[in-house]
């Protein structure tokens, strides 16, 4: 058996991958982490790990041990996620939750949703992936990270119910009963849970019926694990569909739609699809979007990217939707919470002039909408892109849209095993006419970008992996 990459893409985890090297797991790591994952990491069984019984961990063994190598043969499924909660006490069992999932959007959707549901008083879990600058943003409660402290003390609970399971969990899977286990500990009165991958065989749906499930816009993502056409994806994501449970959904695809739709008459769960067609966009700057929507009007949103108000759209139809189940969340509170969202890596903003974009678009789907806010907030503008993309993307498509807007490229590999190498990826893009070249590194990309770039705008994009290493390369770079 070979090492594997706990299915290895933007998000969470399920089925296994094979992988070269230590694994390039789902979420961007930090150069320690990194160095953790290259000469530490390893399977999951207490006589492989080297802390040994009664020695306590720090920080750096608790994430060694979360990100450790496993071997291959996970089968996909919920049974080894069910068995690790019932050691610990089914913390999941005393929460209540809106689930979200959805090919692009999620997690901007789901820090709107908590956003909302904080402003309305409640204390709110938020459970989301990949992260950008620190493992510890995908486990938060009412905006704070699950501290150090915490993590710790939780991994070490969780450990020897994991080695002593027969089929030993995934990354994905130990994360998500680490979740469980604080929202549980800190009381929280609701969660917004982000799928990682899919919804049917995701980790996060061993959960009872939600207060809501949330299907946020559909694309063409992950086919290798989630089926070729959109009706597969739309299956998978309508697996977090639960008998009575209310859905709202995004959307616009008619063939998506249609399964969305059959499932949930299958489990008698309410339907509520997003009216986009009271939805007003009344402008956009670099600083907030302003929409109307349904009675909510002169909304200023901070999230800048023009996709961003339909979102928000969805997103206020499902906190309506869990208004009429007796939540109270007042229209003031929607306000200031969608006012007071922070959702960092998305269409965000580094610097106003010369603009410094970072993006976490990550597939074409998601690029199509990163395009069409880039012609909205830069009409007539053409772009240096800093660009890293995962060699089991459609890079062709992606750059199909990028061209159009470019005015070069620096290309750079993400540190994990299936960025495509920056001269392979700068090979693409000068075969199909552009100006591209590679950089050794990220900070050496960045400066080449913002100097290429001079005084006009410069977007990094193309996966949320180098999110983290683009913003500290950028903050080192203009503090000097």
């Amino acid at each position: 058996a070979g090492r594997v990459e706990s299915r290895g893409r933007e998000g969470g985890v399920e089925t296994p991958l094979p992988t070269s090297g230590p694994r390039g797991a789902h979420c961007h790591l930090t150069e320690k982490e990194n160095q953790i994952r290259a000469t530490g990491a390893r399977s999951r069984f207490p006589k492989n790990i080297t802390n040994k019984r009664g020695v306590s961990m720090n920080y750096e063994s608790a994430l060694e041990y979360i990100h450790a190598v496993q071997w291959a043969g996970h089968k996909p499924g919920l049974s080894r996620t069910r068995t690790l909660l019932a050691a610990l006490g089914d913390p999941h069992k005393k929460l209540r939750f809106v689930h979200v999932a959805g090919t692009n959007g999620k997690g901007s959707t789901a820090a709107m949703l908590a956003s909302c549901l904080q402003a309305a008083g409640y204390r709110v879990g938020l459970y989301t992936s990949p992260f950008i600058n620190r493992f510890n943003e995908r486990i938060q409660v009412n905006g704070e990270q699950i501290p150090d402290d915490a993590l710790v003390r939780l991994v070490e609970r969780v450990r020897p119910a994991a080695d002593a399971m027969a089929d030993v969990p995934t990354e994905f899977e130990i994360i998500t009963a680490l979740g469980m286990l604080w929202f549980a500990e800190e009381k929280c009165d609701i969660v917004v849970l982000e799928v990682g991958l899919g919804g049917t065989l995701d980790s996060t749906n061993v959960i009872d019926p939600p207060e809501c499930a949330v299907i946020t816009a559909l694309g063409m993502d992950h086919v290798k694990e989630l089926g070729p056409t959109i009706a597969d994806i739309a299956a998978a994501k309508a697996g977090i569909i639960k008998p009575g449970s209310p859905v709202v959904s995004y959307g616009g695809v008619p063939e998506a739609d249609a399964v969305i739709a059959r499932v949930a008459r299958e489990q008698n769960a309410p339907l509520t699809v997003v009216d986009l067609s009271r939805l007003k966009v009344e402008g956009g700057d670099l600083d907030a979007v302003t929409f109307d929507f349904d009675g909510l009007d002169g909304v200023h949103l901070p999230l800048i990217g023009s996709y961003q108000p339909k979102n928000a759209a969805l997103s206020i139809t499902a906190l309506r939707v869990l208004r009429g189940r007796g939540w109270n969340i007042p229209d003031s509170a929607i306000r200031t919470g969608l006012e007071r969202v922070s959702w960092p890596g998305r269409f965000e903003l580094l610097r106003h002039s010369p603009a410094f974009l970072l993006d976490g678009s990550h597939n074409a789907h998601g690029m199509r909408a990163t395009v069409q806010s880039l012609r909205d907030r830069f009409p007539g503008q053409k772009f240096v892109f800093l660009l890293s993309i995962m060699a089991d993307k459609d890079v062709g498509e992606m750059l199909a849209l990028l061209l159009p807007l470019a005015k070069r490229f620096v290309t750079v590999a993400a540190h994990t095993p299936r960025a495509m190498p920056a001269e392979t990826l700068a090979e693409h893009i000068r075969a199909r006419g552009g100006k591209a070249e590679a950089a050794a590194d990220i900070p050496a990309g960045v400066a080449r970008a913002v100097e290429l770039g001079g005084d006009g705008p410069v977007c990094a994009l193309g996966t949320l992996y180098f999110s983290g290493d683009v913003r500290q390369a950028f903050a080192r770079l203009t503090a000097e």
